[in-house]
Parts: structure tokens; sequence; C-alpha cells
């Protein structure tokens, strides 16, 4: 798992904006007028809520954030503008004096919230975002998000994810509408589990769940569904690929208040980054365990990622050459993490840049890249008595010092199948002059719902002309 720069990206955040309010204080004492608890207010504490929070939640990644959005002309509007410009959001929140800000105030008690109140009214038309708003400001966005807590901001919806789609925009959304064919044509959703059940009905097991949402995945035409489900994880959906299950990464839950806000800004941020979507959930549930472990409202930094992603590595990791049984146990644990997985394999005699390169293509695709290597034995069955130039144990040594190769192993058979049948990698990987059918091990990967992809090979290298230029010398 790696945390790419956001420092660099641009992120157009849209949707409802809200003011959280928090009041804190001691309770000695019960009401002498009515049965509740007397709370002695000592600190009072502002923070951004809904849209607000994701566009905060970027800005604390690195990234660059504007907001758009729609405020009253009152003090939670002014409150709001200024605590996102001290987190270092660029504020473009309309003013309408027919709006009141919405604002969400929570008492609370040795950490303990004893009453919540809501300062809103009903959604109005004038709340909504104008689709032109969004299409001015596009050019200059690497990636759209919509938070939507039906409040009216995002009446249009359907016209701002076209907007987004005609833009080339990747347009990720937090959805709150129960009709959930208004987010049709997003890049991804990020329902949790009552939002999901809300649209397709009780889910008995994971196995109904995957199957609805997979329906669901192709009926809205989304790129992934992403299902946070709470104390079970999340789930992510794609199409032609398996699903992704995410364990649950938090280890103590204060507060589940705006963690939905911190995954849809770091997947976002994530995929802006070019990560795949398996490895930008990864990022995203791991943030979702750290903002739970925190009070109210929160964002996660880039630091606290980074430590965060440290931690999750296994104090016994292998790297390099290992055994077998080595292997499938490092494929545990990497899975474990909700890490992909991807493989190669053949017999790398006399190492040249055409196989450096294209083992970091084949590292791309992944979080993780195992080479299988053919031992000497099986290199004499497949190119002759006088081949191998190098040991095995020398040739997997010295692939073991590539940046891009993560776990270097070898096999005696005449092809690698059996070994790749065990992995269960998530990609197969082979040259650009193999046609898939003939890969060994396709069938496997193919039927597990994997993928098996082919890399264009560097021109003028070539070990078999290597090994000719070097006996022509020699003679």
């Amino acid at each position: 798992m790696r945390i790419p720069d956001f420092s660099k990206l641009r992120l157009l955040v849209a949707g409802d904006v809200m003011l959280d309010r928090y009041w804190s204080g001691s309770t000695t004492r019960i009401s002498p007028e009515a049965p509740v608890p007397v709370v002695n207010v000592s600190r009072c504490e502002h923070r951004a809520g809904g849209a607000a929070n994701v566009a905060l939640g970027l800005a604390a990644l690195g990234a660059s954030v504007r907001l758009l959005g729609r405020v009253g002309q009152d003090e939670a509007g002014d409150t709001l503008c200024r605590a996102l410009e001290a987190g270092g959001v660029r504020c473009e929140l309309e003013t309408d004096a027919r709006l009141a800000t919405i604002a969400k105030l929570r008492v609370l008690s040795i950490h303990q919230q004893m009453i919540r109140l809501d300062f809103e009214q009903p959604p109005s038309p004038a709340a909504a975002l104008a689709p032109q708003a969004l299409r001015e400001r596009l050019p200059e966005a690497d990636a759209v998000v919509l938070s939507d807590y039906a409040k009216g901001a995002l009446a249009h919806v359907p016209e701002l994810i076209e907007a987004c789609r005609a833009a080339g925009k990747p347009v990720l959304v937090d959805p709150k509408q129960a009709d959930l064919s208004v987010y049709r044509g997003a890049s991804v959703i990020t329902p949790n589990r009552s939002e999901f059940e809300r649209a397709v009905g009780r889910c008995r097991d994971e196995g109904e769940l995957v199957d609805k949402g997979l329906g669901l995945l192709d009926e809205m035409g989304w790129d992934a569904l992403l299902i946070t489900r709470s104390e079970e994880g999340m789930t992510l959906l794609e199409r032609d690929r398996a699903p992704l299950h995410l364990p649950v990464q938090a280890r103590e839950v204060y507060d589940v208040t705006g963690a939905g806000d911190t995954v849809i800004a770091v997947l976002a941020a994530a995929r802006a980054a070019r990560l795949s979507w398996p490895a930008a959930a990864q990022l995203a549930n791991l943030a979702a365990g750290i903002a739970v472990g925190k009070l109210g409202t929160a964002t996660v930094s880039r630091q606290e990622l980074a430590r965060a992603v440290e931690a999750t590595r296994p104090a016994r990791e292998l790297h390099g050459v290992v055994t077998e049984s080595q292997l499938l146990e490092q494929v545990r644990q990497a899975r474990r993490r909700g890490e992909r997985i991807a493989m190669t394999n053949g017999c790398f005699d006399l190492l040249h840049p055409g196989h450096t390169q294209y083992l970091a293509q084949a590292r791309r695709l992944a979080d993780r890249l195992i080479v299988a290597v053919n031992d000497d034995a099986s290199v004499r069955r497949l190119k002759g008595p006088r081949r191998p130039i190098v040991p095995a144990e020398d040739r997997m040594a010295v692939l073991a010092c590539l940046a891009a190769v993560d776990w270097v192993v070898p096999f005696g058979e005449d092809t690698p199948e059996r070994l790749i049948d065990a992995v269960a990698p998530d990609v197969l990987v082979k040259g650009g002059d193999y046609r898939i059918e003939q890969i060994a091990g396709h069938r496997g990967v193919l039927a597990r719902g994997g993928e098996v992809r082919t890399m264009s090979l560097s021109g003028g290298h070539s070990t078999s002309q290597i090994v000719k230029r070097i006996l022509e010398q020699g003679q």
C-alpha cells in the first residue's frame, strides 16, 4: 500500500454544506425542572460539516481544493467560511438571503453526546447549485466530489454528473437520495449498507449483497461501487473483477460522525492521483479507521495516513527470494490488508532493459508483484543443454534487487500453472509476444474473476541475441 503525492492535485467539491457546533462541559447533577442532566458548558467549538468537511479532508491530505455550496447571509455561514479558509480550502460558497445556513449543535459531557439540536429548513429550490457554476470550474479540476446530504444543493445532480462526464472528469458521489438512479453515470458512489439496501432491498448475506451490487453497477453505468458496512468494513465492486472485501481498520471507535466524508475524500484524492480502485479503496478504508477514533467531525492528514500504512506492515514481512510456502503466507497477509497481487514468470537469463521495463509495467497494475523463475533444470528442458548462462540462485538474486519486484520464487515444472493456481493472483502478466490463450495459468485466473494482461516489450533487447553476440565475439 502506497500513499501518492497529493500536493499537485486539484479537487472540486460540491454539495450540501453545514456548520457543526460543539458545546462541551461537565455534568454533576440532574435538573430540578426535568429528569435531564445539567451540562455546565465550558468550551464551544465550530467545525465544518457535510460537503465542507469533505473539502477540509482533501486539504488535510495536501490537495488544492475548491468548494461549491450555498449558505444563508447569517452568522453560521460566516463562521463556516472562516473555518474553511483557515483549513486551506478555497471557499466559493454562494450566499442567499432566502436560506438559513444549516447548523447542528451537539452538547457533550466527558466525550458523551447528550443531545443534538438541528437548525435547518426543509430543502428549498434556492439551495440548488446551478450546473453552470460547476461547468465553469471543471477545466481546473482533476476530479470532482458530489457530497449529497439530501438538503437541496444537489437537486440537479444528473446534470452535474453529465457535465463532469462530458468534461472527462472523474466524479465521485456520496449519496443520500433514496433513488440511486439519479446518480447514473457517476464514476463511483459510496453508499453505506442501509442506503444501499434502501435501494435494492435487504441482503441476507454477503453473496446477495455482491449480486445485487453488481446488478446495480451494470444498470447505472458506474465504474465502481464502494459499499461501507460499518463494523464489517467495506466492499468494492467492479465489472469483471472479483469483489474486494476490506476488513474494518478501526482500533477504537469514539465517533462515526463524518466517517463517510473521510472515505469519499481519500477515495477521490487517490483516484485523482491515478491509483487503481482497489488501492484507492484500501487507503479510504484505512483513513476511515483513523477518523472514527476521533471525536466529532474530523479530518485525516497525510502524515496520519502514512503512519497508519506503516503500522499495517507486518513485523516479519519478507521481501525478495522466498520459498513457495513463504510466498503463500506473504500473499495471505497481503490479501488481509486488501492488497492487489500481480504475478509473472520467466527464465530471466541475462537480465536486460527489456525485462526491467516489462516488470515495472507489471508492478503498476497492482500493489505487489511476484516473479516466478524457472529453475536450472526446467530452463535446460526449454532452452537446451547450454542454458541457462546464469544459475537460478543468481538470476533470482538480481531480480530481488529490482524496486518493482516484491517476491521472487523458483519453480521446477515446465510451466508455472500449478504455482499460479496456488497463488491465485488478481493479475497474471506476460510479454506481448504471447496471446492470452497461450499463457500458462490463464484459465484459472480468469475463472476466479482475475485479469490476464500482456505487456509490450521494448525493442532491441533479447537474451538469445545477447548470447549469440557473446558466442560470435568469442570465436
